[in-house]
């Protein structure tokens, strides 16, 4: 299927949490949750969203929707400007782009069948018709549902039906894009593979874009054609997936590649992985400079490897996200590997 570009544009969005610095205390203090994120995602295009947790990963996709409101930037759909939409006009975009949650348990009203829960978006949005029955069977019956269970209730069902229960329901109000938040994180494997080879028969038959969030790497080089790699709100690397996987530039890639499990046990076993020191920084109080860098191997290796030492501009200088001659893009004051820095000499 042909990818026709700029279906969904994302720019320089931001959000901006007010949090307590203690719970008796009156002073507030600001956690970036998104700080400043751009992409564009095309008609039929798979977009990964990967990060360690905390990264923004979840809350940019409920920006997206205007689940939350956003501090600043701009989300447009087919060039409609969707951040200053009112509550009735929000409600009327979402027949355009819906979300499938991680969680198949909790997404779901345990007190609502099955029927009701698929025929409520058409519904809350004036599309219910005598003919609509049919329809929720047909819907059942395209995500490996059994449309004579329509009457169940969630818990009647397991969690991979469940998940296919939440795909249906997303599916009801034909949507141009789909956030897929985790879909399949909390599904056994042989489930998530089932799962992952439905969402991508759908997109071929529908022509859906997805933007898929998760935190399993494997998952995502599997469904996607383009990835995004985020590190405390920010976009630290984009690039079509066999260049990303292939040849990382930005060191946190790196790391995060590194620690997928490898299909060759011996090569798996000659390899040591690259671990970023330390968990992913605090978005209440951000490092000066690169916020990798406190973490960041290739800038200890370029400083001569002494123990809390890196590169002056990296501690002074707020990378920019910039292109990079193999493609895609990268912020990194120095986005190429350090060659004398072996997997042998890697810090663990």
């Amino acid at each position: 299927m042909a990818i026709v570009p700029d279906l969904l544009q994302v720019k320089d969005l931001r959000k901006t949490f007010a949090a307590k610095r203690g719970l008796f205390s009156r002073n507030r203090r600001a956690v970036h949750a998104v700080d400043g994120v751009s992409f564009s995602l095309g008609t039929g295009e798979t977009l990964g969203l990967v990060g360690e947790s905390g990264s923004g990963k979840s809350t940019l996709g409920r920006l997206m929707l205007r689940l939350i409101d956003p501090t600043a930037g701009s989300v447009q759909l087919e060039g409609r400007e969707l951040t200053t939409l009112s509550p009735a006009q929000v409600r009327a975009m979402r027949s355009d782009i819906q979300m499938v949650f991680q969680d198949p348990y909790g997404s779901l009203d345990p007190r609502k069948t099955i029927a009701t829960t698929l025929a409520e978006p058409l519904k809350v949005h004036g599309t219910w018709t005598p003919e609509s029955s049919a329809r929720i069977r047909e819907t059942m019956l395209r995500v490996g549902l059994n449309p004579d269970h329509a009457e169940r209730y969630p818990h009647q069902f397991s969690g991979g039906q469940r998940q296919r229960i939440g795909i249906a329901r997303a599916l009801m109000l034909n949507p141009k894009v789909l956030v897929l938040d985790e879909p399949v994180s909390a599904l056994d494997v042989s489930i998530q593979a089932q799962i992952i080879n439905l969402l991508k028969a759908l997109q071929r038959e529908r022509g859906l874009s997805y933007v898929f969030i998760a935190h399993d790497l494997a998952v995502v080089r599997h469904v996607s054609d383009r990835v995004a790699v985020l590190y405390l709100g920010k976009i630290v690397e984009l690039a079509d997936r066999d260049t990303l996987y292939g040849n990382p530039a930005h060191p946190y890639t790196e790391a995060l590649l590194s620690a997928v499990p490898h299909p060759d046990p011996d090569a798996a076993q000659a390899r040591r992985p690259i671990i970023a020191i330390g968990e992913i920084g605090s978005a209440t109080q951000l490092p000066s400079g690169c916020r990798f860098h406190p973490r960041c191997f290739r800038a200890r290796a370029l400083a001569g490897g002494a123990p809390g030492a890196v590169p002056e501009v990296c501690q002074r200088e707020e990378p920019v996200l910039q292109a990079r001659p193999a493609g895609g893009f990268v912020a990194c004051h120095f986005p190429e590997p350090v060659r004398s820095l072996s997997p042998d000499s890697t810090e663990h």
